[in-house]
């Protein structure tokens, strides 16, 4: 880190990622921009999710409503994991109930030719949002993110979620080098986008890996490790960095090797165990998002259950083990913030 991790900081969020003592325990959620808020329902009606991710006016109207709504301790950017390969021109459409869907799936040497490094004049939308964003949050940190290479990858050599990955992982043992070359050029165009955001006015970013953890330990090292840790490379010593996966626990070493200062943990693995194997990491997480549809009593009960098992830990932003469901009463979060806020002001 720069030497600016070393200068005490107002911001209970910044002040976990760069292991120092917090006035409180942080508390965000993922996916809290959208998805159960009635106000972003309506400010989302009518516009599709690229349209809605490119009007600089809506994100940040949207990254705003949980923060005014909850007053968690980061905002996180609203937008998608594919909006940088939209830019570059892939044809992907983000199909509602499905997931991103690329038309001409990437499987080929004349593939990889197709993705062009990102430039920050195909997303100036995300300069205007951050600007107006910076401006409206005042302290309160916002939270650059962009998806993992392998990820991104994934969806490009399927044409669309997939539960098995079969194309993915047979493209990578046929064709290593067309792998390669597809995660590379993806890596540059994460990288970029991340710096981008941070060039902005993003005081901390996020990689999410979400489909990482159907890699085997092995597979992951060879194949996506390099390539994650080149996305990040990007904002080294500028911004902390948080690196997430889902059903990742038996990559949680491997993953930190990236480099990032912070680890996320997804709801599978106790806290305290993540700890015993990451003494030097602060970690994120990790209460199980369904949780929160639960009554009060065992949500604040599974509460303070993760709050013990970080106590282990170098440092401990709360957060969902995964994203907030569409389901979720907004009330539950509010619940959880100020609990979360009240039992660990110091």
């Amino acid at each position: 880190m720069s030497n600016a991790a070393a200068v005490p900081t107002a911001s209970p969020f910044l002040a976990a990622c760069r292991g120092e003592e917090p006035s409180r325990t942080p508390v965000w959620f993922m996916r809290q921009a959208g998805r159960s808020l009635p106000e972003y329902k309506e400010a989302r009606a009518g516009t599709s999710m690229l349209e809605a991710c490119s009007t600089p006016e809506l994100v940040a109207e949207i990254t705003m409503q949980p923060v005014r709504r909850y007053g968690v301790d980061a905002a996180i950017f609203f937008s998608d994991i594919v909006v940088p390969l939209a830019a570059i021109g892939v044809d992907v459409k983000i199909v509602p109930g499905v997931g991103p869907v690329v038309a001409e799936p990437f499987r080929t040497e004349a593939d990889v030719k197709r993705l062009r490094n990102l430039d920050p004049c195909d997303v100036p939308y995300i300069t205007e949002a951050i600007g107006l964003l910076v401006e409206e949050l005042g302290d309160t940190p916002l939270i650059g993110f962009a998806g993992a290479p392998f990820t991104l990858a994934s969806y490009l050599v399927e044409g669309g979620p997939s539960r098995d990955h079969a194309k993915t992982k047979a493209l990578m043992k046929s064709q290593p080098e067309v792998w390669h070359g597809i995660a590379s050029r993806l890596a540059a165009i994460c990288g970029e986008f991340l710096r981008i955001q941070v060039e902005a006015g993003a005081k901390a970013v996020q990689l999410f890996d979400s489909w990482a953890g159907a890699l085997s330990e092995a597979d992951y090292r060879r194949f996506a490790l390099p390539h994650s840790t080149a996305a990040l490379a990007g904002v080294a010593n500028s911004v902390p960095r948080i690196h997430f996966g889902v059903g990742t626990g038996h990559l949680l070493e491997a993953m930190t090797e990236t480099g990032a200062e912070v680890s996320g943990v997804d709801f599978r693995i106790p806290l305290d165990q993540a700890a015993k194997r990451l003494p030097d990491k602060v970690l994120q997480g990790n209460l199980d998002p369904a949780v929160v549809l639960a009554d009060d009593a065992p949500l604040l009960a599974e509460t303070d259950a993760v709050l013990e098992a970080a106590r282990s830990a170098k440092g401990h932003i709360f957060n969902l083990g995964h994203g907030v469901l569409p389901d979720t009463d907004p009330g539950k979060l509010k619940l959880v913030v100020d609990h979360v806020h009240e039992a660990t002001t110091r």
